[in-house]
C-alpha cells in the first residue's frame, strides 16, 4: 500500500507542476502582435 500512496503522491506533484508551468506560460509570457501580409493570385478569384 505505501508504494500506492508514492505514486499517487508523485502523480499529483507531476500534475501541480504541469499546471503551474501552463499558468506561468498563459499569464508572464507577452507576446508580439504583428501585421501579416499575404498576397493573393489573381487566378484564385477567376471562376472557372
Amino acid at each position: 500500500m505505501p508504494s500506492l500512496f508514492r505514486f499517487l503522491l508523485f502523480l499529483g506533484l507531476l500534475c501541480g507542476l504541469v499546471y503551474v508551468a501552463m499558468f506561468s506560460l498563459a499569464n508572464f509570457v507577452s507576446y508580439q502582435p504583428r501585421e501579416i501580409v499575404v498576397t493573393i493570385p489573381s487566378d484564385r478569384f477567376a471562376k472557372p
